[in-house]
């Protein structure tokens, strides 16, 4: 798995995490064993890259 950290969070349920080669895209559906509301910015997090129907995103993201 991949490894990054929240870049920035929304108050609509996605947000972005720099993979320390640009940013990537996350929708709150794409978490595991964590509540979006519990995210903080800088946290470190593993996760895979996917396709969603805008592009490149992240999913099965976890804290680390």
């Amino acid at each position: 798995m991949a490894q990054g950290s929240i870049k920035k969070l929304t108050d609509r349920g996605f947000g972005f995490i720099d993979t320390g080669s640009g940013e990537l895209f996350f929708h709150a559906s794409g978490l595991v064993d964590v509540a979006f509301e519990a995210l903080q910015e800088g946290q470190s997090v593993e996760f895979e890259e996917g396709q969603g129907p805008k592009g490149a995103r992240a999913e099965n993201i976890r804290v680390i």
